[in-house]
């Protein structure tokens, strides 16, 4: 069965926000202010990446 609306969109939604941690995680990685962030956006991107595989496998 293909993906219904609400899933399209969840990972419509998870795509623009790994897009955003990724800009995020370049500027953390360029100006190291502190050093927590870059992991931290990394687990975000991964969750997101997750998120997307576990809808995906749903539908």
């Amino acid at each position: 069965m293909g993906l219904n609306k609400k899933q399209k969109k969840q990972i419509d939604v998870a795509k623009k926000k790994i897009k955003n941690f990724q800009q995020l995680l370049v500027a953390a990685k360029a100006q190291p202010d502190d050093p927590n962030e870059a992991p931290r956006l990394e687990s975000e991107i991964a969750k997101q990446k997750q998120l997307i595989a576990d809808i995906q496998s749903e539908g």
